[in-house]
């Protein structure tokens, strides 16, 4: 008597297991996050605070730096880009940007590289929009692609670097900072920043 055929049963439940590998694969690797009521609420603050921190950072290595936020029409905060490397090497980090002051929109920045010299360090970036049209051309794109946009070009200040008002011929003005201090020939050219809905 020939035994039953066994490979229908095994291969579904290899065909359920994969399914099932990949939605997980696919929930922990996205960009927009489920959160509850609560943990949404913790977000924000999580990542407001660090945005204070990093500016309060900022301004201690740089005096005319704040100054010069104080001018800009709306600016927009990443405490903590952290190098990944599951599949494709990158960097990526959420933030806030703030228009007098006030926390309106969340998003992330991820590129294939925010500064080589920085290593595997935790970097921060601070954008600042210094003109309204720079910043309602920002709000209004669904995402932005640094360096892509001539309507947004970037000033970046690094350092040693002298900042003030008159110096600034750009829209858009940015600073990357790790443990040391500011850097300098940080490329943020070809990084993506996207909205994201936390709660």
């Amino acid at each position: 008597m020939m035994k039953p055929n066994t490979a229908p049963p095994r291969r579904a439940w290899l065909a359920a297991f994969l399914f099932v590998s990949a939605c997980t694969l696919v929930a922990g690797c996205t960009t927009t996050p489920f959160h509850t009521q609560a943990s949404s609420a913790d977000a924000r603050r999580e990542i407001n605070a660090s945005a204070d921190a990093t500016l309060s950072r900022l301004y201690n290595v740089s005096p005319n730096a704040h100054d010069l936020l104080a001018r800009a029409n709306g600016v927009l905060v990443f405490p903590d880009v952290n190098k990944i490397s599951f599949i494709v090497g990158g960097e990526r980090g959420d933030g806030v940007l703030r228009v007098h002051g006030q926390p309106v929109r969340y998003y992330t920045i991820h590129g294939g590289s925010i500064g080589y010299q920085a290593g595997a360090q935790s970097k921060a970036v601070v954008l600042a929009f210094m003109t309204p049209e720079a910043l309602d051309h920002f709000r209004n794109s669904n995402g932005w692609t640094v360096g892509a946009d001539a309507d947004l070009a970037v000033a970046s200040f690094g350092a040693n670097a002298r900042i003030s008002t008159a110096s600034v011929k750009q829209p858009v003005v940015e600073f990357v900072l790790n443990n040391e201090g500011l850097l300098a020939g940080v490329a943020l050219q070809g990084t993506k920043i996207t909205p994201i809905r936390i709660g």
